[in-house]
């Protein structure tokens, strides 16, 4: 091992034991894997755990609904999640759970030591209580009407309507979910970590506590920190109150470790649960201040909170380091919208696996993903075209056309020259460049990379034209050379791809009998060498298997747990007595303004018949402002009126299509007036 040898260890966010995988977890793990899978690859030495989240209210209650105990309900759950991963390839070296020894043991390790610090504070809090349930309510368990705009159905920590932050008591006509009955107002005495003991370590790790010195996060997240220190670091809430499944606070009866405290601590526990049998891994070690180890977390941006400031600070407090890096990615869309069963795009990894190749979303997947926090859209269309244009028309296509000359007139040998060496040395020089994309995690750029050089060799065999040369019995040794060049560029093509094509790897090493491909066997091309019968790699995505896939989605979606914050949508379907509530009425654009501060948002003023409204829709990237001014429209006049944070929107402007620019508005005849009422 060379002194250049790194030794990683390397940890996804925790999925959450209370449902299934989705497509919108996998972007997480297949971007890890594909990250760990590389550096592996170069010779470093990388443990990658993970563990599912075990702990906190919904999982108790849906144990309770399902008529198990709360740790029968997590080991089935487990048990599925790591079929899911297995068969995504997603290559742990660990994967346990957070209700574990191990786990207790760090928690109430750290827990100690912060309170001995004197970081740990009691404060009383006034809590919503179900008196029917006999337990106190988390947030989200508490619905209402929204305090600041007045919509109903709300949850009791934010206001899906106007964005609105709030406590549970601030909602109006709160009720519980579980119950149904109004909450009490009780207090109860909880535990804190008092978080602004901690700013300074945490900016000097922000400011460079990552390899090399360099900041440990991305820019925009390296922003959002520091609004939050200058908004002041607030208490930070550690306790729960019984009932509660999970760890008990040691020495306080009733008052359990809140899930947020062990879920990150979970890397901990499942990394010391894979050291108890791997020699070669120092657990002390990898945690103390000035361990060598670097230390890489993926996250979601949802819980970027969590990690950036309250996980480093428990560390930090507790003696031991700071991660080396947390990279922060955004949500999955589909097909420009929100995941959703109703219209299939919500799709479990399950469900996935039963009509299509794994291999196929990760490198969908890779091709979107960068080092920023940006959302990335999944298009069944683009998904389509982009598999079977790059993978089996560029990358498979090489091999299949070149094999078939070589095992047919060759038997198999590869010729025992290369006829392009400048051909394959542009190639193979390319590997520092991708490989600097790939630690980077520019994914996408290295996919491009790596298609430029398909293309190329592609190029280079339809000029050479084999199929043409082999008829000519002079040439015949001009068509092995031509051929060889052609698998071999493809040989290094596939190593460029093994970390996102990793089972497709092992094939092509088992046709090329070429060993492992490895970054380092580049440089030597394969000459003289004996091949296996092609056999087909990968084949075409047929939109069939697609939407056989979402018709399944469809008719069993299921929202789940989610580590990264999507939800799926739902349809409740109305009688013809409700839906005749509904004041369909033409009305006439009068003006239309771009909304600043909104991407998709027009404010439109819109004439109803007997008065004037102002209307904020989202179609600002399929209409201009001005080219809506004098057109009719249909809208729901007596939607109640919504608080934006731009301004009241009164009524509704009905419109159809997928989002973006594929807007349409409903037709309306020309002798069409104002006012006028849709039957």
């Amino acid at each position: 091992m060379s002194s250049s040898t790194r030794t990683l260890l390397v940890t996804s966010a925790l999925p959450y034991a209370n449902g299934p995988i989705h497509i919108g977890h996998l972007v997480e793990y297949v971007q890890t894997d594909i990250w760990v899978r590389f550096q592996r690859g170069l010779g470093h030495r990388c443990a990658y755990v993970c563990a599912d989240d075990g702990h906190g209210t919904p999982i108790m209650l849906k144990a309770e609904q399902e008529g198990m105990t709360p740790e029968a309900l997590i080991e089935t759950i487990g048990e599925e999640h790591r079929a899911d991963f297995r068969d995504f390839g997603i290559s742990f070296d660990n994967y346990h759970t957070t209700h574990s020894p191990e786990n207790r043991a760090c928690s109430e390790l750290i827990y100690a030591r912060l309170k001995e610090a004197g970081h740990i504070v009691r404060k009383d809090v006034a809590q919503a209580f179900d008196p029917v349930k006999e337990m106190f309510l988390p947030d989200r368990y508490v619905k209402g009407t929204c305090p600041s705009c007045g919509a109903p159905g709300q949850y009791g920590d934010n206001c899906e309507v106007c964005g609105a932050t709030y406590s549970p008591a601030d909602l109006d006509d709160a009720v519980s979910v579980l119950s149904g009955e109004k909450p009490d107002l009780r207090t109860s005495e909880h535990y804190f970590v008092r978080l602004a003991d901690f700013e300074t370590p945490l900016r000097r790790w922000l400011a460079g506590g990552g390899r090399g010195g360099r900041p440990p996060v991305q820019a925009e997240i390296a922003n959002k920190l520091d609004e939050w220190f200058d908004a002041g670091l607030q208490d930070w809430d550690i306790s729960r109150d019984a009932p509660y499944f999970g760890f008990e606070i040691p020495d306080v009866p009733g008052k359990y470790f809140y899930v947020w405290l062990d879920a990150p601590i979970g890397y901990m526990g499942s990394f010391r649960h894979l050291c108890a049998r791997r020699e070669d891994l120092d657990f002390d070690g990898s945690w103390t201040p000035d361990s060598e180890v670097e230390l890489y977390h993926f996250v979601g941006k949802d819980i970027a909170y969590f990690h950036t400031l309250f996980w480093p600070a428990m560390l930090h407090g507790a003696g031991f380091r700071m991660p080396t890096g947390v990279f922060v990615h955004g949500f999955l869309t589909v097909n420009g919208q929100k995941m959703s069963k109703r219209t299939g795009t919500f799709v479990k990894a399950r469900t996935y696996l039963d009509h299509l190749d794994p291999e196929y979303l990760r490198y969908y997947f890779a091709c979107k993903l960068s080092s920023g926090i940006d959302d990335l859209d999944l298009s069944f269309d683009d998904f389509c075209r982009r598999v079977n244009a790059d993978l089996v028309g560029k990358v498979v296509n090489i091999a299949s056309r070149c094999s078939s000359f070589i095992n047919r007139h060759f038997g198999g040998r590869l010729s025992g020259r290369l006829a392009e060496p400048d051909l394959y040395r542009e190639a193979a020089e390319a590997s520092g460049r991708i490989a600097a994309l790939y630690d980077s995690r520019e994914f996408g750029k290295a996919m491009r990379e790596v298609m430029a050089i398909a293309d190329r060799a592609n190029q280079y065999i339809d000029d050479r034209k084999p199929w043409v040369l082999v008829k000519d019995g002079a040439t015949r040794e001009e068509v092995q050379d031509v051929c060889t060049v052609g698998l071999n560029l493809f040989r290094v093509i596939m190593t460029f791809l093994k970390p996102v094509l990793p089972r497709t790897a092992e094939r092509v090493e088992s046709f090329l009998r070429c060993g492992e491909l490895s970054w380092d066997g580049i440089a030597s091309p394969l000459l003289g060498h004996r091949i296996a019968r092609f056999e087909p790699l990968l084949t075409r995505v047929e939109p069939a298997r697609i939407d056989a896939m979402v018709a399944d989605s469809m008719e069993t979606g299921d929202a789940g747990g989610s580590a990264s914050g999507m939800d799926a949508g739902a349809c409740d379907r109305i009688d013809v007595a409700e839906f005749a509530k509904v004041d369909l009425r033409i009305a006439r654009v009068t003006a239309a303004k771009l909304v600043e501060g909104a991407d998709k948002l027009l404010e439109i003023r819109v004439d109803v018949g007997d008065e004037e409204r102002t209307v904020f829709a989202g179609i600002r990237a399929a209409y201009p402002p001005q080219s809506l001014v004098g057109r009719h429209v249909v809208v729901v006049a007596n939607l109640a009126p919504r608080r934006m944070r731009f301004g009241v929107s009164d009524g509704m402007i009905l419109a159809a299509g997928p989002g973006g620019s594929d807007i349409w508005l409903l037709g309306v005849d020309e002798g069409a007036k104002a006012g006028m009422r849709v039957k």
